[in-house]
């Protein structure tokens, strides 16, 4: 009963102070899509943090550490990379033009073709694959935490149902009644609860494991830090413990950060609210932290769970949940599955109305009613809405029956969506004078959908075997496609030149600190690598290596001096920039 009560108690009060802070602000298609560029720093940085943390990182990357070892983390810790370029190069552009949508600007570049091609690929996979994921994954986890089957009697799979529906009706409402002021503020008070017993849990189960060895959380600490020493390996170099290679970091795990930083919008469409480019670069930065901080928060616990409860946990992607209901008291237990929830409403909640926004102002407004008005966007959208989650809800269920894990099954469809996206945007950038055909960018869509699914899948159903990571798939298929592009435009140039129309609808002037920011992070991600090898806490024969303080500092100082440069040459070469490229309309 106090668990029940503490999560709808939480659970009220969010939806409640979102519906106060949104009532008469939504009237308006820049209202409902884009907050009516009313965002600042610290809401765009809580909104991004949960839309990023769902239950794919709570639940698989803690399965997958607790299998393994830590090399899942590559997925968050350089995925800064991203961010930074989200924050210092993309969205200048997509501010200083206006976008609302990452399709618009593709239309501009390549064409209504290639944009109507982009948009398919988008909602397929928002549709088919990241929406029923992320309900899917949060509906298993709150049906193992509660023991719905015990409760209700139902089997497995009827269990599963109830939860689904019931988790996606309430989350739909969020996103279709409210736009995205609503999300963006629900998502910043279920992000600070999601940081609160994010923490917590870890602690919890430290206490839990020293107690059970007759010590506390040091004794805990000394024992995940000398026995068992390869699960905190985050450098993979291709052994059975390792989720991914080292080598995919400089490959696939870079396209796949361009892309779902720099180009996938429910990601951007946060910082495209912002108040200005100060405000969205600070939010973005912002949440660069909070991806430093997740592998303590979604891997921690599989390695804690490994020495409290053994490696007999299976499926693996219950080690987290297991963790929770064997440490966690009944009132955080409640405020836990709230904050579970917020995570699993958050991504569903952007999914949806990410979706929405695309679907009525790159298909509607586009093809079919060029004079739609903005209630009637506003009521489009929301009809599309309903019937995506409707989409949605049917699916989910049935990804019990995916053959990897869920987490991986995101990563692989990914791809489909984020080369050739990340291909044509990055050239769109940072390659205006080269006159690329509409149908080169067309073909290349094309082109990279037949190939991908033969080299991920289709060569292995042949009983061809790659002796190739699947990430590197990712940058083969980019390189080879940029090639593609650059070439056709030279041989065969469009008939017309492009250039960026850009009008700022908000004030452009870059954050003072952006690049001394940028630094920190790349340092920190690089210096936690350093921790977590076989010269850190990965050593075997003590907590760490004797030579670990050699290489360490090395970094550090390395760091510093990378830090300080950024700060002064660095910063004035790229606030020269902006004021040059972005700040003000363009005059032709």
């Amino acid at each position: 009963m106090v668990t029940f009560f503490t999560c709808i108690a939480f659970m009220g009060f969010v939806a409640w102070y979102s519906w106060s802070k949104t009532r008469g602000k939504i009237s308006t298609s820049s209202g409902y899509f884009l907050a009516g560029n009313g965002l600042t720093g610290l809401f765009i940085g809580g909104s991004l943090l949960l839309t990023n943390i769902s239950t794919e990182q709570l639940i698989g990357q803690n399965g997958m550490t607790y299998a393994g070892n830590m090399t899942p983390m590559a997925w968050e810790i350089w995925a800064v990379r991203g961010i930074i370029l989200l924050a210092v190069l993309f969205l200048p552009m997509y501010l200083g033009g206006a976008f609302p949508t990452m399709p618009s600007f593709l239309q501009s570049r390549y064409g209504s073709g290639t944009q109507r091609l982009v948009v398919g690929l988008l909602l397929f996979g928002y549709l088919f694959v990241l929406s029923p994921s992320v309900l899917y994954g949060g509906s298993l986890a709150l049906m193992k935490i509660l023991n719905v089957q015990e409760m209700t009697g139902l089997s497995q799979i009827q269990s599963l149902w109830l939860v689904t529906v019931i988790i996606g009706i309430i989350g739909a409402i969020y996103a279709i009644f409210g736009g995205l002021r609503a999300v963006a503020i629900s998502d910043t008070l279920n992000g600070i609860g999601l940081l609160v017993m994010g923490c917590l849990i870890p602690i919890f189960g430290l206490v839990a494991l020293g107690n059970k060895l007759g010590g506390g959380i040091r004794t805990a600490m000394y024992e995940i830090t000398t026995t068992h020493t390869y699960k905190l390996n985050a450098i993979g170099t291709g052994n059975e413990h390792d989720a991914i290679p080292i080598s995919a970091v400089f490959t696939g795990l870079l396209v796949m950060a361009v892309f779902y930083w720099g180009t996938n919008q429910f990601i951007i469409q946060r910082a495209l609210g912002a108040a200005s480019l100060k405000e969205g670069q600070k939010g973005l930065l912002l949440a660069g932290f909070f991806k430093i901080i997740i592998p303590f928060l979604a891997m921690a616990p599989g390695l804690i769970t490994f020495h409290l409860l053994g490696p007999e946990i299976t499926p693996t992607d219950m080690a987290y949940p297991a963790l929770v209901a064997e440490t966690l008291p009944a009132p955080l237990l409640g405020l836990f599955i709230a904050v579970l929830l917020g995570a699993v409403f958050s991504t569903y909640n952007s999914l949806l109305n990410s979706s929405a926004t695309m679907f009525a102002i790159d298909i509607y407004k586009l093809l079919i009613n060029k004079n739609a008005d903005d209630h009637k966007l506003i009521s489009i959208a929301k009809n599309f809405a309903i019937g995506a989650a409707i989409l949605t809800i049917l699916g989910a269920p049935n990804l019990i029956n995916a053959p990897e894990g869920i987490f991986i099954f995101i990563a692989k469809f990914s791809g489909f969506v984020a080369i050739p996206i990340a291909c044509l945007i990055m050239l769109g950038l940072f390659a205006q004078n080269l006159r690329i055909p509409h149908i080169a960018a067309q073909f290349i869509i094309i082109f990279h959908i037949v190939n991908y699914y033969t080299l991920v899948w289709g060569f292995e159903k042949m009983g061809i075997v790659i002796p190739m990571h699947w990430m590197h798939t990712f940058s083969i298929l980019f390189l080879v496609e940029t090639a593609i592009v650059i070439i056709w435009s030279l041989k065969w140039p469009h008939h017309e030149s492009f250039s960026h129309r850009h009008n700022p609808k908000v004030e452009m002037a870059p954050w003072r600190f952006s690049m001394l920011i940028s630094a920190v992070l790349l340092s920190l991600a690089s210096l936690t690598y350093v921790v977590f090898s076989n010269v850190g806490v990965a050593y075997q024969g003590g907590v760490v290596s004797p030579n670990f303080w050699l290489p360490f500092g090395f970094a550090l100082l390395n760091c510093i001096a990378f830090c300080c440069w950024a700060n002064t040459w660095l910063q004035r070469k790229y606030e020269s920039f902006v004021a040059k490229h972005w700040s003000r309309p363009s005059e032709n």
